[in-house]
């Protein structure tokens, strides 16, 4: 009798411990967003590019992990029209910036999360653009089921180097800066 008090207690823990364990949510990827903006000596171009799938694991309401898969071939300028944003998507898809026919999806993966304050959290995550991985860190507000955050990445870092003043001399008003901005909006 006494040990199936113990199974029964153990079978109880066993269950109650599953309730706490970390929950993968996955992204929807029509509602969730990333726009990105890139700035130049004479102006900026802004656009989106698509999530191809996603997930955030919680624990709780606590964020435990992160990956997600963005469809680069879905790279697109918003600030343009017609003509000049079918070049802009053209030169942006190639191989002197991103090189979608080779590399169609770019990856993030978190691998440290640290809690900053309510519902914010400083995320170190490896960023593969490019076959090339990379470490960035930003900081994610997680609500609900929503989760914000906006960072910048160095595009040289990813062997994007086209008129970066970092690597070209005399560029003058076509240099085009190192570092591009991302805003991503998730829903899960």
């Amino acid at each position: 009798m006494k040990n199936l008090k113990t199974i029964a207690i153990a079978l109880f823990v066993a269950v109650a411990g599953v309730s706490v364990n970390a929950q993968t949510k996955k992204i929807d990827v029509k509602a969730s967003t990333i726009k990105w903006v890139g700035k130049k000596v004479t102006g900026e171009h802004s656009g989106t590019v698509n999530f191809k799938e996603g997930a955030v694991v919680l624990k709780g309401k606590k964020l435990t992990g992160g990956s997600f898969t963005v469809d680069m071939t879905s790279l697109t300028a918003t600030d343009l029209t017609g003509e000049y944003q079918q070049k802009l998507n053209g030169h942006l898809k190639a191989d002197d910036f991103f090189g979608t026919d080779k590399f169609p999806t770019s990856k993030l993966v978190f691998k440290t999360i640290g809690a900053k304050s309510a519902d914010v959290y400083t995320v170190t995550a490896d960023l593969t653009i490019k076959g090339i991985t990379k470490p960035v860190t930003f900081d994610i507000t997680v609500k609900g089921n929503t989760a914000t955050t906006a960072f910048k990445v160095d595009r040289t870092k990813y062997d994007i180097k086209y008129n970066s003043g970092n690597f070209f001399q005399n560029l003058g008003d076509k240099t085009i800066n190192d570092d591009f901005e991302l805003a991503v909006s998730l829903k899960f």
